[in-house]
């Protein structure tokens, strides 16, 4: 177990004037004050009823109807706006309040986090017909999930509208809650999908994981969620931990150089009774990257068709003899369709950090002259990746930064400026770098003349 300095806000890639909407159960009013507090400034509304004691977690409150207001002009910290108390309970603001707070907050640049629905302090819920309430214009939603509920009996003490849950996961009340069912609710359009406004980014966090069991089960439900949301989240927000963020990661294969000094296509060399392109190509869609984009320039309709019947996307750089800038440029843009190619899907919205439809966390730089690279260090640079969101992560062998490496997609942007044939090792003095330590010194080894080729096919035969 290890403390994270990641805070919520850069795990959920928060944006200064984004509007984020918080639902699910598992501690989801626990996220939403400790992301405003990792913010200069905060408006807090819920558009469900809040407990009067919840109150006091911010720093001012106002009760208000649809007609009424008090100026909120010059506040700093957590400004909490709610309907006037009922009983224990504060009354949800009118949609037309609603409305005015978030036409606020975007002339002030400010962020807007509701609490969405309510789930009565039970660690799994599933929803009414009327739930839940998340404006139309939310930019985040954030569904908590509260693994603390894994392993439980399927009732009301563990689930909030259990019936409901049992319809949907296929279990029986009274059957224990597995990992299969939970994934089954989350993913379900009438569940953990269900009033998602189509242009939101979609985050589910696996809260409550306070042990490294759940720790380990929460990876385990990751796979199944990452297909229906952009992002991952496994904490323990009771401890203070943001253990991982899983996202989408890309694979950039760079296969446009001439070869020049070696004195024949490099990517058509063979590894393995294949061409070393198809090598690369199959070992990072082994290791789960996606999209895989593969970029040609010398040689392009030979290297096109040694990789044709793979699921790759084949990108040509016409500016290739410029150096390997030209070619990272063009891996980048690959994952940046122009906004006359992008849809409204909850999909193309970009995850913040500077090149808005991007729709990966990350993206591992793979060269073709490289084929003995191994998904298992792939799998590694993810999941370090994951830990901490880290600008660039790289192997380090033998005090030697080796290959591939993985950048972060806030580091896209400086990618695409790069120039010549640096390569992405141009951003390591601006960015900070997570070394990966690895003990395999076949990684240091790349193919630039013949004699090199021979010592990579006398290591397969090892």
């Amino acid at each position: 177990m290890f403390r994270m300095s990641l805070t919520l806000a850069r795990a959920l890639r928060m944006e200064s004037a984004d509007c984020v909407a918080f639902i699910g159960a598992g501690g989801k009013t626990t996220a939403l004050f400790k992301l405003a507090r990792e913010l200069p400034a905060a408006i807090v509304t819920a558009t469900t009823h809040l407990a009067v004691w919840q109150t006091s977690l911010a720093d001012r409150h106002i009760t208000a109807d649809g007609n009424a207001l008090e100026s909120i002009e010059n506040f700093q910290g957590i400004l909490l706006v709610t309907g006037k108390p009922e009983g224990d309970r504060t009354k949800p603001i009118s949609e037309k309040l609603l409305h005015r707070l978030h036409q606020y907050c975007k002339a002030h640049s400010l962020p807007l986090l509701i609490e969405a629905d309510g789930s009565r302090q039970k660690p799994l819920k599933a929803w009414a017909e009327h739930e839940p309430p998340i404006p139309p214009f939310a930019d985040l939603v954030v569904h908590v999930a509260g693994m603390s509920g894994l392993g439980k009996p399927l009732s009301d003490e563990h689930v909030h509208r259990a019936e409901k849950f049992a319809a949907l996961s296929g279990l029986q009340m009274g059957e224990t809650v597995s990992l299969k069912a939970l994934a089954n609710v989350l993913t379900h359009p009438q569940s953990g999908l269900k009033n998602i406004p189509q242009t939101a980014r979609r985050v589910v966090l696996l809260n409550q994981a306070d042990t490294p069991q759940l720790q380990s089960a929460a990876q385990t439900l990751t796979s199944s969620l990452l297909p229906a949301y952009q992002a991952v989240l496994i904490s323990s927000l009771l401890h203070d931990h943001i253990y991982a963020v899983h996202e989408p990661i890309a694979g950039i294969v760079l296969a446009a150089g001439e070869s020049k000094r070696f004195g024949k296509p490099k990517q058509l060399l063979d590894w393995k009774g294949q061409p070393f392109v198809r090598a690369v190509a199959q070992t990072a869609l082994r290791a789960g990257l996606a999209p895989v984009v593969v970029v040609t320039g010398a040689n392009a309709e030979e290297v096109a068709a040694a990789v044709h019947d793979l699921n790759v996307l084949l990108v040509r750089n016409e500016d290739w003899q410029s150096g390997q800038g030209s070619s990272i440029r063009e891996g980048i843009k690959a994952l940046t369709p122009p906004p006359s190619l992008r849809d409204t899907s909850p999909k193309s919205k970009g995850f913040g950090g500077g090149l808005e439809g991007v729709k990966v966390g990350g993206a591992v730089f793979l060269l073709t002259d490289q084929p003995q690279v191994t998904t298992t260090v792939i799998q590694a640079l993810r999941e370090k990746h994951a830990e901490g969101l880290y600008p660039i992560v790289a192997p380090m062998i033998i005090d030697r930064r080796g290959n591939p490496v993985l950048f972060d997609r806030s580091v896209f942007p400086d990618l695409t400026n790069i120039a010549g044939d640096t390569g992405g090792r141009a951003l390591f003095h601006k960015h900070r770098v997570e070394y990966l330590p690895w003990h395999d010194d076949h990684l240091l080894l790349d193919v630039d003349t013949p004699e090199q080729y021979e010592r990579l096919i006398a290591m397969e035969d090892l």
